[in-house]
């Protein structure tokens, strides 16, 4: 058979809507995970520069998840890419090789090198290296290549609410001394946002990929001691989901990597309008075809090449013919056997007739002649020889079998003292005071297997009558009785787990009981000669094999007992007790059509563990609620931090001390950022911000125009317009007059102007 290893990526089928564990299910629907995201070669956009002027702003909205970069005059950013940065030695080339963006997916070797501008989970600046990187890269694009190696445009940049003033300060200083930019100016992304959906008074929710923000406005100006953040984002929802399917697919054969995992929480995940109770019916059988998502991965399936139906027959040909001479050379070497074996029989035979003529001096030549100790010897064997015989000819030849009615055995000689006999008398005296302790044994074997029997036939007889006395007692106890032997087994498969995994705590004792055979001092050195290694000597040390074989509690007879005892019990709660049905036992349970867990890892379809392209599979189904629903309840993901909805009621009812200030921010409150896409988040926020208001309270919840671009775009609208960006920008004049920390107030900066 030849085996063929072919890469296949499945293609996505359609899915119809079903219901019922048994109903035939169509076949999946099943979405592809992403590969690395390389774009390719892509040209630079540099004819703005050419249709741009020295006041013409360069604006950047330097987010965390992407950094978006265009002139003020555009309608949308010219450039959009990740803060990544991937260098490496090229020893071909002699020299070191920088990627950035989306280029630094290109191959294995720059992915493996990948370094961000910002920490992990934050939308603050923390390597320096990569963020000059990525805005050579940024100005290089935009056409930006003067020969005295500056930018000769003003900078609009935005940053996050209360960035820190070193992080600040370090980029100020960067884009006056690096790259001695005219002007800069900054503003936080979210009021951009505002501004650009024509918001003047309302309340700001922005969930970015780093955390979410609530900014109230009054009269466009934000009221900054109010701000509230929730540590939660797009970022670490990917992280949670990652953990999530780490702990469900422990040992899940691909790569899981942070891409994949943003990318499934931005397409599969959505937000529940009843949390608790959509959780608690999520995986019935009934539609979970449609709610569970399966991503395929990449797998290398084995292919085996099927033969025609002539080959298959000519193979089952040669096995049968290879069958029957084996047969026959087995029945040859058998009847042989019977030959050799009537041929003994027949010579001892003749030794015991010769035996009885002649003295005993040459009796006992004789018998050493053949190595028989005595004569008692000799007739034992010639019995075992014409049993063996009688059971080949029954078996081999056909002929008939005449088993022998087991005679009472007779013992003469222990009444016979033993100075009226000779040696060989008392060799056999010795010989039957042995075979009728064996026949005693199995006399009291059997008196024991009779009085076990009527213990038994007592036992059941007194459980009959507690049964018809007192049956709810009766089905207790065997309900405690089936609980403990569940244990039992369950234990039973932990520990066989456990030995399978050197780490394991039965491993590490089945390690020490084979140091402790090898060695009873380890430390010390064994001599020559000097050692003396009794074991076996005691019956307890044979136990020591039992425990490196299978464990301190295993044993097949013991798992056939307990088995057995289990499926006794459960027939007898299954008779007399009602709420104790079919689905109830262990046999049910462990089916897959009655299994939730298997409907948690592998959705309403069987599983063969043997298909590559089934154990690539992972199947998100509880996942696609629970991940997006820590925004509302942070707990699901043990952050000890308030919900949305709490802040946001909090920032209202409690910081808004002016009823007529409470009621204008409740009449626009505003949806921005990428973490708000989720679909049912709007509606979730207004049913739920509504419980907390008063119920004559006014409330409008909208959504940004375009979540992902509108801080762009409100940053470059707001330097087109004037007045604005004139008055807010530091100039390079000013930054060497006044210092790198000198920073200009403004409606839409962190340092707003006073109300």
């Amino acid at each position: 058979m030849t085996i063929n290893s072919v890469r296949i990526y499945e293609p996505v089928g359609a899915s119809t809507l079903t219901s019922g564990r048994n109903s035939p299910k169509p076949p999946p629907r099943i979405w592809q995970a992403i590969e690395p995201p390389f774009r390719g070669y892509q040209p630079a956009p540099s004819e703005g520069y050419q249709q741009s002027s020295a006041s013409t702003a360069i604006v950047i909205d330097n987010g965390a998840s992407l950094l978006r970069a265009g002139w003020s005059f555009d309608k949308s950013p010219r450039l959009s890419f990740p803060a990544n940065v991937a260098r490496y030695r090229d020893r071909k080339l002699n020299r070191t090789c920088s990627y950035v963006g989306y280029d630094a997916y290109a191959d294995a070797t720059t992915r493996g090198q990948i370094r961000n501008a910002f920490e992990a989970g934050s939308g603050v600046i923390g390597n320096w290296d990569v963020m000059e990187g990525v805005l050579d890269y940024t100005f290089l694009k935009l056409g930006l290549d003067s020969a005295e190696g500056g930018i000769t445009r003003p900078v609009v940049m935005t940053e996050p609410v209360a960035n820190l003033g070193y992080t600040r300060k370090t980029m100020t200083e960067l884009l006056f001394e690096c790259y001695s930019a005219p002007s800069v100016a900054y503003g936080i992304d979210a009021l951009f946002s505002y501004k650009h959906n024509k918001g003047k008074s309302g309340l700001i929710i922005s969930s970015s990929h780093s955390s979410t923000h609530l900014i109230p406005v009054l009269n466009s100006k934000p009221i900054m001691s109010s701000v509230s953040r929730l540590n939660w984002g797009g970022h670490q929802g990917a992280e949670y989901l990652l953990k999530l399917l780490r702990l469900k697919y422990p040992t899940f054969p691909g790569k899981l990597s942070d891409t994949q995992a943003e990318d499934m929480v931005r397409e599969h995940c959505y937000i529940s309008q009843d949390y608790e109770n959509e959780m608690k019916s999520f995986l019935d059988w009934s539609g979970l075809e449609d709610r569970d998502h399966v991503i395929q991965y990449p797998f290398t399936e084995h292919i085996a090449i099927e033969k025609s139906e002539e080959e298959l027959a000519r193979v089952a040909e040669r096995k049968k013919e290879s069958g029957r001479r084996l047969q026959e050379q087995a029945a040859k070497m058998r009847l042989e056997k019977l030959v050799r074996k009537e041929q003994e029989l027949e010579y001892y035979k003749d030794l015991q007739g010769r035996l009885a003529t002649q003295t005993k001096k040459e009796i006992k030549r004789l018998l050493d002649e053949d190595e028989f100790k005595d004569e008692a010897q000799l007739d034992k064997t010639i019995k075992e020889l014409e049993k063996s015989v009688r059971k080949a000819r029954s078996k081999d030849v056909g002929g008939p079998e005449n088993p022998e009615e087991e005679e009472e055995q007779t013992f003469p000689l222990l009444d016979v003292p033993d100075d009226q006999l000779d040696e060989a008398a008392l060799k056999q005296k010795r010989h039957q005071r042995l075979m009728k302790s064996n026949v005693e044994a199995r006399a009291r074997a059997k008196i024991e297997k009779e009085q076990e029997k009527a213990r038994v036939a007592k036992e059941e007889r007194l459980d009959e009558e507690r049964r018809e006395t007192d049956l709810e007692g009766w089905l207790e106890e065997r309900r405690t009785a089936r609980t403990a032997l569940l244990q039992k087994i369950k234990d039973r498969e932990r520990l066989k787990a456990d030995l399978g995994n050197r780490k394991s705590l039965a491993s590490q004792m089945r390690m020490k009981t084979l140091a402790n055979l090898a060695s009873d001092a380890p430390g010390r050195k064994r001599r020559r000669g000097g050692d003396d290694d009794n074991f076996g000597a005691n019956d307890d040390d044979w136990g020591v094999y039992r425990t490196v074989q299978t464990g301190d509690q295993s044993d097949d007879d013991e798992e056939e007992d307990l088995g057995a005892g289990l499926k006794s019990i459960e027939a007898q709660l299954l008779k007399y007790d009602p709420s104790f049905t079919e689905n109830s036992t262990l046999e049910a349970q462990s089916d897959w059509t009655k299994s939730l867990v298997h409907a948690f890892l592998r959705g309403p379809r069987p599983f063969d563990p043997e298909s590559q392209k089934e154990a690539h599979q992972i199947h998100l189904n509880v996942e696609r609620i629970r991940v997006p629903e820590v925004v509302f309840q942070p707990a699901i993901a043990g952050l000890d931090q308030a919900g949305l909805i709490e802040i946001a009621a909090d920032i209202i009812n409690q910081r808004l001390t002016s009823p007529q200030d409470r009621g204008t921010i409740l009449k626009d409150v505003f949806l921005t950022g990428g973490n708000t896409l989720f679909h049912g988040f709007e509606e979730r926020l207004r049913r739920e911000l509504r419980a907390v208001l008063p119920i004559d309270a006014e409330l409008t919840v909208r959504g940004a125009k375009d979540p992902l671009l509108d801080a762009w775009k409100g940053a470059a609208q707001w330097t087109r317009e004037a007045g604005g960006f004139e008055k807010a920008k530091v100039t390079r004049e000013e930054y060497l007059e006044k210092g790198v920390e000198y920073l200009k107030e403004h409606n839409y900066g962190n340092s707003s102007i006073a109300l």
